[in-house]
């Protein structure tokens, strides 16, 4: 099989639809699931944009970036508590500059 350049949207709708199926049949993905309708409309999104359907694209985009940004939540604030804590840790270390 050679890869052009539909290769990788061809194997993301394979992949897709295998979840979906997957979650019908009893096999429970339900947290990946949760992330799949905001990835696409992100993907559907761009891709309307790609192709001239800019309003409709940038409206995609938004509503699936921030359902995303919702889903995506509870990690962002993760990484900022810690990087709160690496800014905080590395201040304690600095030397205080004398004048």
């Amino acid at each position: 099989m050679r890869m052009n350049r539909h290769s990788g949207l061809a194997l993301l709708l394979i992949l897709f639809g295998a979840l979906i199926l997957f979650n019908k049949f009893g096999f429970h993905t339900g947290h990946l699931m949760s992330y799949l309708f905001p990835v696409a409309m992100i993907g559907l999104g761009w891709l309307g944009v790609k192709n001239g359907k800019s309003l409709i694209g940038f409206v995609l985009l938004a509503i699936g970036g921030l359902i995303l940004l919702a889903k995506l939540s509870g990690l962002i604030a993760i990484a900022f508590a810690i990087g709160l804590i690496i800014y905080g840790i590395s201040l304690l270390k600095k030397k205080p500059s004398v004048y």
